[in-house]
Formats: structure tokens, C-alpha cells, sequence
């Protein structure tokens, strides 16, 4: 990665038992053995072993230690943080008022766009209790995600259940829509905050490619020409990933009740990822398809950098 002048934040937010420690420690030292740009950590506990064994490796506190206010802010930055990654529930007024309060060299990362998980900050347990993988430990089943059967009994006739349906295909009562905040993006530089998070995990290289495409071109677009910001050709290239509902969440709103996939969906039937280019040369170009192509099927280019593709 430092190769080719990208950085690299690696997560150890566990919330560690004693007994995880040892390897805790060895997982450390490797990362700043090898030069890691940053440790992302939510455990007080972790945060004193890094402090500990590798003073030079610089600490990000997770979202999922659930910082809401300046004042907690102020505690992680005297205990060693560089970066604050706010946890996801805050509203911009809120974020706000961390900005204006915030020691002036501490760092603050929020997120722009991804899955919400169904945990308050990301702190669930759901999948573990369900099916024995625990989120915390990096290996959620996305329990939130599945259809449910719910029954309510009734009140004047104990053990006769009636279910409770959205529809045919069950009940998604924990599924939550996408993040995106492309439209909000002006406000949010204007804030000042150092870095934006785009939740990736259990993602294609396509999705990636797009969505992080698409926001680098909203940013870089409305730094040269603020007055001619237009969300609208970004949010064009985010819907065409395969994606769920896309809601604000809590940033505008804290009242905000439009964060539930009722569906349960999560595809767009109109794009499908056609195929990824491996080489090209003058003359050539190898391209590794990864879905079925058919006469007459239109094909579009995303390229690094651009927002408009190429069609042919």
C-alpha cells in the first residue's frame, strides 16, 4: 500500500477479555513493525498497550466507542488519540459543537455512507447470540439483515399467536436503509472535519470503487467551484451499486424516522458489475468478466478520477 502512497488505519477495536490480551499485545507489535499509518481502537485497556509498546503508533478511537460529546472527545485525546471516529447517531449540530470544542490538534472522522448497523455504535450482539459469530470480534453473520416471523399473542385468548407481516417474504423489522450524506457533503467540509468514512465491509472492489470514486469526485468538485456543487450526477453513480434505501440517517434530523428497509433489498436491477480490467495496452485489453454478457447489453467504463463514465 505505501508503495503506491496509500495509508493504512488497521481496526483492532475489540472490546478485549483478559484473556485476549497476549495476542492483542503480539498483534501491536507487528503493526508497528511493519510500519502501520494508525490502530483503530475502542478499548481503553488496548489503548494503553499501544500506548505502551508502540508509543509512535498513532491511535484512532473507534466508532464504537460511541463518542458523542467534545468532553469525551477531550478524554481520548489526553489519553494518547489522534483521531476521533465519531459514532454514527450524532445530528451535524452536534458534530458541530464537538468541532468548535475539540482540542485544535485532535483529529475528528465521521461517516458519509454505508450500512447502518442495527447496534447503537456499531455495539451488537445479536449475531453472536444467533449464530455463535461474534460482531465484535470481526465476524458478523448480519443478523439485522435477515426476515423475521413475528407473533404478538392475544390478550383475551392466551396461546393463540397471530403473526405480524410486512408481506409474503416476512417481516425485515431490523434492517436499516444505506447512509449517504453526497447531498450534505458541502456542510460537512465547511465543519472542518479531517477525514470522511465510508463503511466498506463485506463489499465488492465494485462497490468500493464507485461509492469512494463518486465522493472523491463530489469533494475535489465542490473545493475548485463551490457555487456549482450539484449532488445530483453523484447520487446517479451511488444508486447504481447494489445498494439498499438511502437515508440521512440521523445528521439532519435527530428525529429522523426514514431509516428502516422494510424490504429487506439490497441490488439494483438496472447495473450489474460487468467486469474488471486487468491490463491495457496500446492495442489490447484483458478484462476479467465477471457477470453474463449479452448482445446488445450497454457497457460503461468507470474510470479513477472521472464521474462521467465512458458508454460503448
Amino acid at each position: 500500500a505505501h508503495s503506491i502512497n496509500k495509508k493504512v488505519y488497521v481496526p483492532l477495536n475489540i472490546y478485549a477479555r483478559d484473556y485476549m490480551y497476549d495476542e492483542v499485545k503480539e498483534q501491536i507489535k507487528m503493526l508497528d513493525r511493519i510500519k502501520a499509518d494508525g490502530v483503530i481502537v475502542s478499548d481503553g485497556g488496548v489503548v494503553d498497550c499501544v500506548k505502551e509498546l508502540a508509543p509512535n503508533l498513532p491511535i484512532h478511537i473507534s466508532t464504537q466507542a460511541n463518542t458523542v460529546s467534545y468532553h469525551t472527545s477531550k478524554f481520548w485525546y489526553n489519553n494518547g488519540a489522534k483521531r476521533i471516529i465519531l459514532a454514527r447517531e450524532l445530528s451535524k449540530e452536534e458534530i458541530k459543537e464537538i468541532m468548535k470544542n475539540k482540542p485544535e490538534d485532535l483529529e475528528i472522522e465521521m461517516f458519509i455512507h454505508g450500512a447502518i448497523c442495527y447496534g447503537y455504535s456499531g455495539r451488537c450482539h445479536l449475531s453472536d447470540f444467533l449464530a455463535g459469530r461474534c460482531a465484535n470480534l470481526g465476524d458478523c453473520a448480519q443478523s439485522c439483515r435477515w426476515a423475521y416471523n413475528v407473533y404478538v399473542e392475544e390478550n383475551n385468548n392466551p396461546g393463540n399467536l397471530m403473526p405480524v407481516e410486512h408481506d409474503e417474504k416476512g417481516t425485515y423489522i431490523f434492517s436499516s436503509k444505506d447512509l449517504c450524506l453526497i447531498k450534505e457533503i458541502p456542510e460537512i467540509i465547511d465543519m472542518g472535519v479531517e477525514s470522511l468514512k465510508i463503511e466498506g465491509r463485506l463489499k465488492t472492489e465494485y462497490y468500493l470503487a464507485s461509492v469512494v470514486n463518486a465522493y472523491r469526485n463530489a469533494i475535489d468538485d465542490y473545493m475548485k467551484n463551490p457555487n456549482e456543487y450539484d449532488y445530483n450526477k453523484y447520487l446517479k453513480e451511488l444508486e447504481k451499486t447494489k445498494t439498499r434505501g438511502l437515508t440521512t440517517f440521523y445528521f439532519n434530523d435527530r428525529n429522523n424516522k426514514d431509516f428502516q428497509e422494510y424490504d429487506g433489498k439490497q441490488y439494483n436491477p438496472n447495473f450489474e458489475f460487468g467486469g474488471k480490467v486487468l491490463e491495457n495496452q496500446a492495442n489490447k485489453t484483458l478484462i476479467e468478466i465477471r457477470n453474463k454478457l449479452s448482445i446488445g447489453d450497454k457497457m460503461e467504463i468507470l474510470i479513477p478520477g472521472k464521474i462521467e463514465v465512458e458508454e460503448f
